[in-house]
């Protein structure tokens, strides 16, 4: 018999629908049952792609025993941490703060009043390395629920302080100058594992916003060791086995030091950052590799990963034929067959041996420079790369007869907002109209599906757009209708984006704290009301939220966006210098603000194909903080106010100079090239 999550639309929590646990969805209904049985909640917090939280389903929620103490002692919430982030952000800062550390499965223990007084993350059927096992879990804070409430009212108060912190004032904690990026690199430069790439062991998590940074600061300063650090690490990511050498796209993060086996989920939010730092990589240095790896991940997007209906769906699991990484791993006798007389030579290049290198089995990897592998087998490279495409064609067909990974096919509104920027960059910088036409296609489908009245949705799924949505997901959905802007030069997409940059100031932005805060003021009350200023594995809502105002700042003119934009930066001042790894994306918009943007106005008709060369000679160049805008002169917009012309014509500016107008397009690859550096702070 179905639990009360039956009714749900979030593939995770439907996954949990036939458990014996009587989970709920988060309510006030199941609060008050709380109240009503006085007895604490149980709050478990997941997404569809985590693998130990399958395993901690099959192990314990499956199980009639557990599911029978679960249900005496306790009102049992379900939620999918994907919908409900900040559910997510206030339970696993009291995870944090109680355990030191988090992940998922996030176990937490609650007052019906939704205090937290205990909390875990997974935790075995039987007492396993240390853990206790979960049945004695559930006994002892039922235990002590009965019979030592002092203890769980101290730890619940504990909480209340910690929270209270959340809405303190926001105040500067240093200066907004060049020395802030001196500094964030320094730092960076020690931090850096120069073998494999990346900051750190293992685990590594793609380091994408930091890699980003590094490439302004390359273009700004003409820095060739941040150059170095991107370029290494994002290709050893891409030829290690933390990135799908057979359908593209890449894995959450690597268990090792090596980027070679990954936890096999796909989410959407990595491949959107990884796949607009390729295209900036591409700008950037011409490399044929980083244009094919953006390209073939899109291509893996446009395929598997986008709705009839045109939105981006959320994540591929881990876990397939009940085995983590089943559907992506091959036997090495099996791999001999397939690939015929191509296999010796594709053996090399993807590092297949007959022992594997995952529990028997082999995941593809680069291990070698293709150059070396082709010259050790007497083919020339484009020999070489004609036999691995068509390895790859031949396992991709195999590969299509397995029984695929779970789809988790939920819309967020955050992360679609995200892969529209990527995909509309990538159509822009590539000229490619498939991809135009899968940006504009993701673009109305948000504008039709997930915005009402100047606000977003959460999430989206059979019809249904639900839950009102967040600072991250109004700032990342406003963004990427401004790449659309800069794809197409249609002043929609700017109104748009503008209407969302005046939703977020009106329901996330609090005069009090002077912050950013990730609920609307309209938001349901929770304990606390959150505010995670770090870029974690997608930029924060408040990073997100700075550079949308300083774009539109820029191109309207409204020094109210740059204002308080500008004094959020400076209350991360210092935490941006002294951990740059936290604060990716907020480094970025600190270039935007202090350095400048650099403006590009292209002042002419779509349809012109005068218009076209000069937009796609942007897309070709590498230019740091960049806006782009155009289309016809509008005299309500700064940026392209006054600047009517008979042809099509390109105005470039920064730090309020202007180079001359241009119709040429090579005078304005010249003016792009040297704008970066002209416009470097001093």
């Amino acid at each position: 018999m179905p639990n009360h999550l039956i009714g749900e639309n979030s593939p995770y929590l439907l996954q949990h629908a036939h458990n014996p646990v009587e989970w709920h969805p988060w309510s006030d209904e199941a609060l008050r049952k709380a109240r009503d049985r006085n007895v604490p909640v149980l709050l478990s917090i997941g997404y569809a792609a985590c693998h130990w939280c399958h395993v901690m389903e099959r192990e314990s929620f499956e199980d009639e025993a557990t599911a029978a103490l679960m249900n005496e002692h306790f009102v049992c919430i379900k939620v999918d941490r994907e919908e409900r982030p900040d559910l997510d952000s206030i339970y696993m800062q009291a995870t944090q703060a109680m355990t030191g550390q988090g992940g998922w499965p996030m176990t937490v223990f609650l007052t019906p009043a939704g205090e937290p007084f205990f909390a875990g993350t997974y935790y075995p059927p039987e007492d396993r390395h240390g853990m206790p096992s979960f049945r004695r879990v559930l006994l002892g804070i039922a235990d002590a629920w009965k019979n030592r409430k002092d203890s769980v009212s101290r730890t619940a108060e504990q909480m209340r302080e910690l929270y209270a912190a959340s809405g303190e004032r926001a105040r500067a904690t240093g200066r907004l100058h060049e020395e802030l990026f001196t500094r964030a690199t320094a730092t960076l430069r020690v931090q850096y594992e120069r073998r494999f790439g990346g900051f750190g062991g293992a685990p590594k998590f793609p380091p994408t916003m930091t890699l980003d940074f590094l490439l302004r600061e390359w273009a700004r300063t003409g820095d060739e060791d941040a150059l170095a650090m991107v370029t290494h690490t994002f290709r050893r990511m891409a030829r290690g086995g933390i990135y799908d050498q057979v359908g593209g796209g890449f894995a959450r993060y690597s268990v090792d030091a090596y980027w070679l086996v990954p936890h096999f989920e796909k989410m959407l939010y990595d491949n959107a950052l990884l796949v607009r730092l390729g295209v900036h990589l591409w700008q950037a240095t011409g490399d044929a590799e980083f244009r094919r790896l953006s390209e073939e991940t899109l291509g893996w997007v446009s395929r598997e990963m986008t709705s009839p209906e045109g939105g981006f769906y959320s994540s591929l699991d881990a876990d397939s034929e009940g085995h983590e990484g089943r559907y992506y791993t091959w036997d090495a006798a099996e791999l001999d067959r397939l690939l015929g007389a191509d296999a010796a030579l594709l053996r090399a290049y993807w590092g297949v041996t007959p022992e594997g290198n995952f529990e028997g089995r082999n995941i593809l990897f680069v291990p070698h420079d293709p150059e070396a592998v082709a010259a050790a087998h007497h083919v020339t490279l484009p020999e070489l790369r004609t036999a691995v495409e068509r390895g790859v064609r031949l396992l991709a067909d195999v590969r299509e007869r397995r029984i695929r990974p779970a789809l988790d096919d939920k819309s967020l509104a955050a992360w679609n907002g995200l892969m529209l920027r990527a995909v509309a960059e990538a159509a822009r910088a590539f000229d490619d109209d498939g991809l135009r036409a899968l940006a504009m296609r993701n673009g109305e489908f948000l504008l039709r599906e997930l915005m009402r009245d100047g606000r977003v949705f959460r999430s989206y799924k059979n019809g249904v757009a639900k839950i009102p949505g967040f600072l991250e997901d109004h700032a990342a959905v406003a963004l990427g209708l401004l790449s659309l802007h800069a794809l197409t030069l249609e002043r929609r997409w700017l109104d748009q984006a503008r209407a969302l940059a005046d939703t977020v100031l009106a329901q996330f932005w609090d005069d009090d704290a002077r912050a950013f805060f990730d609920t609307a003021h309209d938001a349901e009350r929770l304990v606390a009301r959150p505010r995670d200023v770090s870029d974690n594995a997608t930029p924060s809502g408040t990073s997100l939220a700075v550079e949308l105002l300083l774009v539109l700042g820029d191109v309207f003119g409204d020094t109210t966006y740059t204002e308080r934009a500008s004094h959020v930066l400076e209350s991360l001042a210092e935490p941006m210098a002294q951990h740059p790894t936290a604060f990716g994306h907020a480094l970025g918009a600190a270039d935007l603000s202090i350095r400048g943007a650099i403006e590009v106005a292209i002042i002419g008709s779509a349809a012109d194909t005068r218009t076209g060369e000069l937009t796609r000679a942007v897309g070709e160049t590498y230019v740091p903080s960049l806006i782009l805008a155009g289309g016809e002169a509008h005299d309500d917009i700064p940026l392209l106010a006054g600047r009517g012309s008979a042809v099509p014509t390109a105005f470039v500016c920064r730090a309020s100079a202007c180079d001359r107008p241009t119709s040429d397009v090579v005078e304005l690859r010249d003016q792009l090239q040297r704008a970066a550096r002209v416009a470097t702070a001093t």
